[in-house]
């Protein structure tokens, strides 16, 4: 594995809930390539999780599958300490359909490392710049209760990297949501790029007039298509 040598996962990310709509979703970048393809994991009336650091991807899927059995966000957490005997250089957070959160920052990560749970978040990061950049993105998320979840995530991510997110700046990012469908609600991301947080608010801004549409085309093909904002 000489080609993984030397280099730094920095990933900070918000996994979360929203309480007026049920929708479940992850904000997420790092100085990784693809970030997108490997950490969120989300199922629609079910949960919203994140898995960062030295990430196992068979986490998030178990993560899932305890959650719709029935499992709150803290005994899923509980079940994947007990199942990965790499845990300590794991960081996951874990948000259940009810708003129940719980989230675990490994002893072998680097600082600053760890997280901020509250009602319906996590916001967690590692090798970033300090506590203030989890702190920003939760402050940010709790007070832009009145936007719709993805719009909030993604101000969350925003503030991260305003607050002077990881060392190194980021290189992927994603944006992860579920409505009630068992397809995305959105689905973005940016694999590599040098300000991917800024192209990730691109994407999403001309994605946003068009998602009800093709939320409601797979039930009813026949309604007007929605106009391109590009």
């Amino acid at each position: 594995m000489d080609i993984v040598k030397g280099i730094e996962f920095h990933t900070f990310s918000i996994t979360a809930r929203c309480e007026r709509t049920g929708r479940l979703g992850v904000g997420i970048a790092t100085r990784a390539v693809a970030v997108a393809s490997r950490c969120p994991f989300v199922k629609a009336n079910v949960g919203a999780v994140a898995t960062q650091a030295s990430t196992d991807p068979r986490l998030g899927r178990t993560a899932l599958n305890l959650l719709e059995m029935g499992y709150a966000a803290p005994k899923v957490l509980k079940e994947l300490e007990a199942s990965d005997p790499y845990i300590e250089h794991r960081q996951l957070a874990v948000v259940d359909r009810d708003g129940n959160s719980a989230a675990r920052t490994g002893r072998e990560n680097k600082d600053w490392a760890g997280h901020i749970t509250g009602r319906n978040y996590v916001t967690m990061g590692n090798v970033l710049l300090g506590a203030h950049v989890a702190e920003a993105m939760a402050r940010t998320f709790e007070d832009s209760n009145d936007q719709d979840l993805e719009e909030r995530l993604m101000l969350a991510v925003e503030a991260g990297r305003d607050a002077g997110g990881q060392h190194g700046g980021q290189t992927s990012s994603g944006l992860l949501v579920y409505d009630r469908e068992v397809f995305p609600w959105v689905d973005l991301r940016v694999d590599l790029h040098e300000e991917p947080i800024a192209e990730l608010r691109r994407i999403l801004e001309v994605y946003k007039p068009q998602a009800e549409y093709f939320s409601l085309r797979a039930a009813d093909p026949t309604i007007p298509s929605a106009e391109p904002a590009y």
